[in-house]
Parts: C-alpha cells; structure tokens; sequence
C-alpha cells in the first residue's frame, strides 16, 4: 500500500520547530539552570540586588567610554559636544553606582515604586473610562501593580536591599520555566524526516508518517 502523499507546502514555524527538535535536551536544560538560578537569587536577595546595581554601573562605565571615543572621532562640533555630554554622564551615573551601590539600589528602587505607582494608577483609570473586551484583567493588572508601588514605597528605604534581587529571581524563573515548556513541546513533536517539496524542489523536514 503507497504512503500518502506530503503537502506541498509545510507551515514555515512548524517546520522550523522540526529543525530545533533534535536540542530539545539542551534548551531542557538551559530552563532548567535558569530556574534553579532564579530560585537561588530570590534566597540571596541582597547579594543579587549589589551585584545588579555594580553590573549595571560597569556598562555605563563602558557605556561612557564609548561616547567620549565616538565625540573624539567626530567631526562636527554638534555632535562632539553630543556625545561629550552622554559620555560624561554615563561615565559619572557609572561611576556613582559603583562606588556607592547601596545608594543606587535605593534610588532604582524608589524610580521603580513611582514606575508601578503611575502605571497601576493610568490602568486603572483607562478601564474606569473605557470599557473594553478583557478590561476585568486589565483592572486586574492595574490593581496589582498599584499595590506593588505601595508596597514597596512603605517599606523604602528597606525594599531597596530585596526588591532588585527579588524581581530578577522572578524573571529568571518565568524565563527558565518559558524554555522548559518550549523543550517538551519540540520533544513531543513527531520524528522528522528528510523529503523534497514538489512546488518548489527543496528539501524541507516532514513529520514521519505512521501506520502501514
């Protein structure tokens, strides 16, 4: 009895997941690692919060030294003084954070409080104003965020030494636990076989066909 006959086009994304089947063991294990990593940094909260602040300290500091190159390099006197300005500035906010990372950490702390304080309160007064399909969630969201702000703006300047580390614990492990659920959809993909579409003669990955 004759296999049946493939498609003549296969959907591009499936066909790319195919293609990604074979290191669903490797991005298994990169989730994996992030979420044991995120797990770790939201039990080390200060220490993830210090070495947050002194790794965003030496990209400005880096950051900086690129801009004064770049005035240097540059001809015109506008864009000299451009660049002179932001170089200066990343070099001194670099500077700053590294030398006095506690005091940063208080300051993104406190920008953060105000960023979930002004976000939650627009969410909210937008769905009051319009409504709209799913704005039950969106004043969900705002709702959440607004108490998140407040939260954290009560207990400044003590949030300011767990609310970094805490935060990026929580994106690690959302990450992590993104690429654990994207390695066991390609695992349970069908084996894929090698074939050669007839609309266009290249060879693309078909998943193999059972039964006799």
């Amino acid at each position: 009895m004759s296999s049946p006959s493939l498609p003549e086009s296969i959907n591009p994304r499936f066909e790319e997941m195919l293609r990604l089947r074979k290191y669903w063991a490797w991005l298994l294990a990169l989730g994996i690692t992030l979420v044991l990593l995120g797990v770790a940094a939201m039990g080390a909260q200060l220490v993830v919060t210090l070495t947050t602040v002194l790794v965003f300290g030496i990209l400005l500091l880096a950051g900086g030294v690129v801009q004064v190159v770049n005035a240097v390099l540059a001809r015109g006197w506008r864009v000299f003084f451009l660049h002179l300005m932001a170089g200066v500035l990343h070099l001194v906010v670099g500077g700053l954070m590294i030398d006095r990372p506690v005091r940063a950490a208080e300051a993104l702390t406190l920008m953060l409080a105000v960023a979930f304080l002004v976000g939650g309160s627009l969410r909210i007064v937008y769905v009051l104003l319009e409504r709209f399909p799913g704005s039950a969630w969106v004043l969900l969201n705002g709702v959440v965020t607004l108490l998140l702000g407040v939260g954290i703006w009560r207990q400044w300047p003590g949030s300011s030494l767990w609310v970094i580390g805490l935060f990026v614990g929580i994106d690690l492990v959302f990450n992590g636990w993104s690429w654990v659920m994207l390695a066991m959809a390609l695992k349970a993909l069908p084996p894929g076989r090698r074939v050669v579409a007839p609309s266009t003669s290249r060879e693309v990955t078909a998943p193999t066909a059972s039964g006799h």
